[in-house]
Parts: structure tokens; C-alpha cells; sequence
């Protein structure tokens, strides 16, 4: 699966432009704050229909522009082949095209362009709240999981529900138990997918991360939200004054957490700034890998903003042959070329680009 062909309108500085990228690594350099990040966020729209430098549309929309709009084809195995786009307004209103029709979820892109992001944010895996680590979660259970994605909606109503019961003080116990209801069935169900998917992403983590660094005594486990030894039923019911007075529900697959360990020590706490990037990026591409694994006929499409930093040339070196070994594509930032250079097979697809006040040009 591989973009052939971006069209970027409006979005911040980025002139308008029409690329047509390598199947494999694509190497975007340039000055900071010249457009390269905007670049890859322009590809993250395309995939999500959102931002992930701004959860507010204005800064990513172009200064006097009412919208911002991306559009890409993409090859995905031999024959098949797909047209995006996606039109972000400030209204922030929305239109997502897939083939020529409307499409009413940014879920549907997400099936056809899975993506995975590794930037300065993705350190939030490890140092962030366990929000961060939920969604890192879900995204792969969404994508080897079918159902997971009603369940999930399905968890989320009877949470606001049963939320909302409890903020009004006084409580009718059979509409609770109604909501109560669907909270287990829904959630203990959620918890069953992560269970199963994190059971399948352990060793592929560990596999990865042993091709990047030797990291001794480095354990990943899962935390389900609510007592192991309990039902969520029981614990609902155990908790239930103490939820009344705080006016939301503490135990549950919404405070579902994964934990990463050494030697009984928060990882974030032990590894250096470069050790937690190694580790980052092997979680994100094991991710990637199992999806590609479990034959669901989709590879991953990698953005990596500024790769060299925090590492070096070893650890570079290291990661830009992981990188070239998915047989994926790849988007890659550097302020300088160079500091790349060598980290490649000779053979490897490559395509090169600069970025300067906003204007991309290919260089080879």
C-alpha cells in the first residue's frame, strides 16, 4: 500500500503542490519552520481527516483561506487502488471523499490509510497519561478487529450514561442497572480484544526493539482498568458511593493502561532521551508488522518527523535499516539530507525532497 500521487491545498505555509512520491522512503529536508512537519500533516489529514499538531483547524488552515484540502491515490497490492480527499473548513466542518463518494466517518480512511506517527509528541507513550497509551492500544485492536469499533461506541454511551446518573444525586437504581449493564458487557468484551491483541504485539515489540538496542530487563504489560480477580459487575457495585460522590465512574476499560518496566522501575525514569525514542519507534513498528502479519491485506504508511535527532549515527543508522526492512512507506524528516546519507540499500526505492518557505521541490 502506497501513496502515488498527494495534491496539498491550504495548508499552513505550504504552497500548493502535487507530489508523486517513492513507494518505499521518502526523505523530506529542510530549515525549521520551513514546511517539512507541515508536510507530513498535510498526509495525517489525508488518513484521519484531523491534525496532529492541533486539535484546533485555524492554525492549520492557511492564513486567509476558508479551507484546507488534501488528495491522494494509493495502490494498495497489485490492482487494487483508491482516491482520498479530505476538506477541513473553519467551521470546522468536513467532507471526506473515497472513490468518488461521500463518506460520513474519518474511520473509513483510517482502514484504507492506516498510519502510524512517530514525532516529539509519540514520547507521550512513555511519559504521558495512560490516554496516550489507550489510544496507541486501540489503534491496533481497531485495525485487526472488526467489531472493536462498535463495542467501543457502545462502551462510550452507556459510560456517559451512567456518568450522567451519577451526577444527578439521587439515582434510579433500575436505570442504572440498565446502564450498568451494557457498561459490563460492552466493556469486558473491549477488554477481551486488548487482551488478545497485546498477547499477539508482545513478542512482535520485543523482536523490534531487539533489532535497535540492547535493553536488558524491559517489560510491557496491560492493566485493564478495574481489579483482576473481580468482575467489572462487582466492582461497579462495590465502588458505587464512592462514584456518586466523585460523579464518575472510576473502574472500567476507560482506565485501561499499558505499562512499560525495568527492573520494577518506570522505563521513562531509567532510559536515556535516545533509549526512549528506540523504544517509541519499535512500539509503533511492531504495530505496523502485526498488521501486516495477520494478512489483512494492509501495510502501514510511517511518518517520522525529524529522525536524527536525539539519536546517534549507530541508533540512525539502526533505524533507517528497521525502517527499510517493513517494505513500507515511509516519510522522513531531516533539516539536513545528509545527515542520512549511507543509512540506506543501495537498491532502496528513494525519493528526495526540499522544503524552503513553503515550496517542496524533489531533488532526485
Amino acid at each position: 500500500m502506497a501513496l502515488t500521487r498527494i495534491d496539498v491545498t491550504g495548508v499552513r505555509n505550504l504552497q500548493p503542490v502535487t507530489l508523486h512520491p517513492s513507494p518505499r522512503i521518502n526523505i523530506i529536508s529542510g530549515a525549521n519552520g520551513s514546511g517539512k512537519t507541515s508536510l507530513l500533516e498535510a498526509i495525517h489529514i489525508l488518513g484521519l481527516a484531523r491534525s496532529f499538531r492541533s486539535t484546533r483547524l485555524q492554525p492549520v488552515i492557511q492564513y486567509e483561506k476558508q479551507s484546507c484540502t488534501v488528495y491522494g491515490e494509493l495502490q494498495s497490492g497489485s490492482s487494487a487502488k483508491h482516491s482520498l480527499g479530505v476538506t477541513r473548513d473553519r467551521e470546522a466542518d468536513y467532507q471526506i471523499r473515497i472513490d468518488g463518494r461521500t463518506a460520513n466517518a474519518a474511520s473509513e480512511l483510517a482502514t484504507i490509510l492506516p498510519l502510524q506517527l512517530i514525532n516529539p509528541d509519540s514520547f507521550r507513550l512513555l511519559e504521558g497519561a495512560p490516554k496516550q497509551r489507550r489510544q496507541f492500544l486501540d489503534w491496533g485492536v481497531f485495525h485487526v478487529e472488526h467489531q472493536f469499533l462498535a463495542t467501543w461506541q457502545r462502551l462510550q454511551k452507556a459510560l456517559k450514561q451512567r456518568n450522567s446518573l451519577l451526577r444527578r444525586g439521587r439515582i434510579d437504581r433500575s436505570v442504572l442497572a440498565v446502564w450498568d449493564s451494557e457498561l459490563v458487557a460492552a466493556g469486558e468484551r473491549i477488554d477481551a480484544f486488548r487482551q488478545h491483541y497485546i498477547s499477539r504485539l508482545k513478542p512482535v515489540f520485543e523482536a523490534t526493539l531487539g533489532s535497535l538496542l540492547d535493553l536488558e530487563g524491559l517489560s510491557l504489560s496491560y492493566n485493564r482498568g478495574w481489579d483482576k480477580d473481580r468482575t467489572l459487575q462487582a466492582v461497579l457495585e462495590s465502588q458505587l458511593d464512592r462514584d456518586v460522590q466523585i460523579g464518575h465512574t472510576q473502574a472500567g476499560p476507560q482506565r485501561a493502561d499499558l505499562r512499560l518496566r525495568i527492573r520494577g522501575l518506570n522505563a521513562v525514569e531509567v532510559l536515556s532521551r535516545g533509549q526512549q525514542k528506540l523504544v517509541v519507534s519499535a512500539m509503533k513498528i511492531a504495530q505496523g508488522v502485526l498488521l501486516k502479519d495477520l494478512g489483512r491485506g494492509s501495510s502501514c504508511l510511517y511518518l517520522v518527523d525529524d529522525l536524527p535527532s536525539e539519536l546517534d549515527k549507530k541508533h540512525r543508522e539502526a533505524l533507517c535499516q528497521l525502517l527499510s526492512s517493513l517494505e513500507c512507506q515511509i516519510f522522513i524528516t531531516c533539516v539536513e539530507a545528509s545527515q542520512l546519507h549511507g543509512s540506506w540499500d543501495g537498491d532502496t526505492p528513494l525519493a528526495m525532497f526540499h522544503v524552503e518557505h513553503g515550496h517542496i521541490m524533489q531533488t532526485e
